[in-house]
């Protein structure tokens, strides 16, 4: 039985990976390290299928140093030490540290990642991790400090189109047939920008066809993949469209949505964590100031999970799920912030207005450091007026109240404090 079609295809050499030029395209970061040789520990974040585990082994070619690979899923703590020792015994003086690849990373529990921590302070390894995590919920920050993060992003159409090209005339199974992609729209649109998902695609339609010549179009794809709707990545499937569609769910207000999207991700074997987590940032991204309790009740349905465990946990996750769903929802914290960032990187360093600036040292406080700061609680209602922007940005609005029952009495707050500078046009 031949290889799938992926795995024919990966890359070998630098010069045939496809994507990521923001990493290693000429000239590129990553790029640069490869081309002198030497690398230092680094993460790969990233969705899936975008070629985090083919660039880690192509940077091993390049190097010509040993590259050991672990799986967080199946290795424990002795696999990890066995692989240091290894890698100890047989490294020569002055030569590359061995690659110790580490795929899904963000599944290694607290002790496996310290097992990790000395082999990688003392170069004993150089550490590539792949994640399609955010690194920052699970790599101990020890750990993390002492790596590089690079994100790589979801292939482009173009990406895609090349891949689809290069399989079609170069594979050594499907260049002896005559295929021709009339139409790509189909297969480009459910690859979702996975390159081993766009693969898996292309060979599926191929093998349903009989004939040696194949006319590849929208229809022929959408009809094979509603007669074989996972047999192009179940897991990729399940945990991306299917935690889009559970948040989304959320946010359309539809209970009964989330606990059928919910229960997908439970049958389908999702991680539970990853559903809480999920579940916290709605809360905070979704419902926001409209219902504070929300973000409580996610974040104690996230400690009871981790608590229990499963199959228990379930119940509090879909608790929260049908809590969320059914809660008004604002934004405006979400917006809020994001409008503060792009203030911030539009307008650069603004100096602190002396009034509110710290004066721990008597020079600080001959300087005007603190002078006119007026303490809040010394005032009536615990307010008083006086400017905490800075002087270029004072008139500058970026909280904008939506008026659900909750933030609208937020709003009246602000509204009796600031008076005009608060009125929502």
């Amino acid at each position: 039985m031949s290889e799938p079609l992926a795995e024919r295809l990966r890359p070998r050499t630098l010069d045939d990976y496809i994507g990521q030029k923001h990493l290693v395209g000429e000239g590129a970061v990553l790029r640069k390290m490869i081309d002198a040789g030497r690398i230092s520990s680094f993460i790969l974040w990233g969705p899936p299928g975008v070629g985090k585990t083919t660039l880690a082994q192509i940077i091993a070619h390049k190097l010509e140093t040993p590259f050991y690979t672990l799986s967080a899923v199946t290795s424990g703590v002795k696999d990890v030490r066995d692989v240091v020792e290894k890698a100890q015994k047989g490294r020569f003086f002055n030569e590359a540290s061995p690659i110790l690849f580490i795929d899904e990373i963000h599944r290694f529990s607290k002790s496996q990642q310290d097992s990790l921590l000395g082999a990688v302070e003392k170069g004993i390894v150089t550490l590539i991790g792949a994640t399609t995590e955010n690194p920052s919920f699970e790599v101990i920050r020890p750990l993390l400090s002492r790596c590089q993060l690079y994100v790589l992003k979801t292939l482009e159409k173009e990406d895609l189109i090349e891949l689809l090209q290069r399989a079609i005339t170069k594979d050594i199974i499907l260049k002896e047939r005559q295929i021709e992609l009339k139409e790509m729209g189909a297969i480009i649109r459910f690859s979702g920008g996975d390159a081993r998902k766009l693969l898996n695609i292309l060979e599926l339609v191929v093998d349903s066809a009989p004939a040696e010549s194949i006319i590849i179009t929208d229809e022929m794809v959408e009809n094979c993949l509603q007669q074989n709707p996972l047999a192009y990545d179940k897991d990729g499937e399940m945990h991306y469209d299917i935690i889009s569609a559970f948040i989304k769910s959320i946010r359309g207000s539809d209970p009964d949505a989330a606990l059928y999207w919910m229960a997908r991700m439970i049958e389908g074997g999702e991680d539970p964590q990853f559903i809480a987590r999920r579940l916290v940032i709605s809360a905070a991204e979704d419902i926001g100031l409209a219902n504070p309790n929300a973000l409580l009740l996610a974040n104690a349905a996230f400690d009871t999970v981790m608590k229990i465990g499963w199959p228990e946990g379930r119940i509090p996750l879909a608790e929260c799920a049908v809590y969320l769903a059914t809660s008004p929802k604002s934004n405006s914290a979400y917006f809020g912030i994001d409008d503060a960032l792009n203030l911030v990187r539009q307008t650069g360093n603004q100096p602190v207005p002396l009034h509110l600036r710290n004066a721990p040292t008597k020079l600080m406080k001959e300087l005007g450091y603190s002078d006119g700061y007026k303490y809040p609680h010394d005032y009536s209602g615990h307010f008083t007026p006086q400017q905490y922007m800075p002087d270029d940005l004072q008139n500058e609005r970026i909280w904008h109240p939506q008026h659900s029952p909750s933030e609208q009495k937020l709003y009246e707050r602000m509204l009796s404090y600031w008076g005009e500078r608060f009125k929502d046009e």
